[in-house]
């Protein structure tokens, strides 16, 4: 097996090919091209770089860019944190106020049933002694 020299390379790089699209009933050319692997390599490497750019240009030039976690400002985020605790804090008064307005109906309407302890506790006995 020979190795490729930096001149072999280059030159297979250059070599012309011929692709032709060719109609299949009548054998009658479409489309013609003269192309060489180092053509080929230059337009797909602009149109990746073309599609990257693109890309970068919509996520920063337009609102999709909030859409990437962690992208914002600080601003932002502390306020969603303050929306959240007074959230939070409403969410726990309204269930108080809640618990509350059952506790009153059902001390108003006579429902008011008071549960006790029936639970016996043994309680050691401990030795007074005068000395």
């Amino acid at each position: 097996m020979s190795k490729l020299s930096a001149h072999t390379t280059l030159k297979r790089l250059r070599n012309r090919y011929r692709l032709v699209i060719m109609n299949d009933d009548t054998f009658e050319e479409v489309v013609k091209f003269r192309l060489s692997r180092l053509s080929v390599y230059i337009v797909m490497s602009t149109i990746f770089l073309l599609m990257v750019g693109l890309t970068v240009a919509l996520l920063i030039l337009t609102p999709l860019k909030f859409y990437i976690p962690g992208y914002g400002k600080t601003e932002n985020k502390t306020e969603l944190q303050l929306l959240k605790i007074r959230t939070d804090s409403l969410q726990q008064a309204l269930e108080y106020k809640k618990q509350y307005m059952e506790s009153l109906k059902k001390v108003l309407g006579g429902d008011n049933v008071i549960k006790k302890d029936t639970v016996m506790l043994k309680v050691p006995k401990t030795d007074i002694s005068n000395d």
